[in-house]
Order: structure tokens, then C-alpha cells, then sequence
């Protein structure tokens, strides 16, 4: 054991990065044994929920967010046109940006109950609201 004042807990080992691997091995030879090998073919990245990022990037309707429905985009449209406002007026009266509003109305916003809360008052209009 060195004495007290003495590298106590460092290791001056030397490391090198950047060193090559030997052409002739086979491919997977530089894989761990048991690990679990990529679906799919190519990619090899995996999410941390296992699936592939090829596959994940491909799918549609299972992982897809919740948009606004059609009801919901078209009554926000209706009621802000008739208060006579623009989307940015209405965003200002709302103290948010004026692409949350855009977002809303064109069916991209992942809906928050809050925000049609704020949008029903802010237009004296019954909006309807996204399932939990």
C-alpha cells in the first residue's frame, strides 16, 4: 500500500485510442458472444425500447402520437373566424406562439386539454376535447 501523499486511487496506465482492427477477421467476430443481433438487416442501432431505428423510422400507426382530430381543427378555424381574428391575434390573447395555433388548426399539435381550455375561453366556443 503507498504511502498517504502518494498517487493513492490513480492509474497512469497508458491508453490508446485509434488503433485498427486486423483486416482478415470476419464481421462478426468483433461482436460480444450472446449479444443479441439487429432485426431487420442493415442499421444495427437499436432504441431502448429494442426496436430497430430502420424499423421504428418506417412505422406508421402503431407508434404514431395522438394528432388533433378533424372536429377539433375545423371548430378552432370556425370560432377564431368568427371573432374576426387572425392566428396570431389569437395567439398573442393567449400569451403563447402563434405556431401553436397553426399547429392546432392544420392537425400537426399532439393535443393538450390545456391549451383547448385556454383556446375555448380566449373564443367563447364549446371545443372538443382529445381522449386521454
Amino acid at each position: 500500500m503507498p504511502p498517504r501523499g502518494e498517487m493513492s486511487g490513480q492509474d497512469f496506465n497508458t491508453v490508446s485510442f485509434g488503433t485498427k482492427q486486423p483486416q482478415n477477421r470476419p464481421a462478426s467476430a468483433g461482436k460480444a458472444p450472446g449479444a443479441p443481433k439487429a432485426a431487420g438487416g442493415g442499421g444495427g442501432t437499436q432504441t431502448a425500447s429494442g426496436i430497430s431505428a430502420a424499423k421504428l423510422e418506417a412505422e406508421t400507426d402503431e407508434l404514431a402520437h395522438a394528432k388533433v382530430s378533424k372536429e377539433l381543427k375545423t371548430g378552432i378555424m370556425q370560432a377564431r373566424m368568427a371573432k374576426g381574428l387572425t392566428q396570431k391575434q389569437l395567439a398573442q390573447q393567449l400569451n403563447c406562439a402563434p405556431q401553436v395555433i397553426n399547429e392546432y388548426e392544420s392537425g400537426k399539435a399532439i393535443p393538450n386539454n390545456a391549451v383547448i381550455a385556454k383556446i375555448e375561453r380566449a373564443l367563447c366556443a364549446k371545443l372538443p376535447r382529445a381522449k386521454k
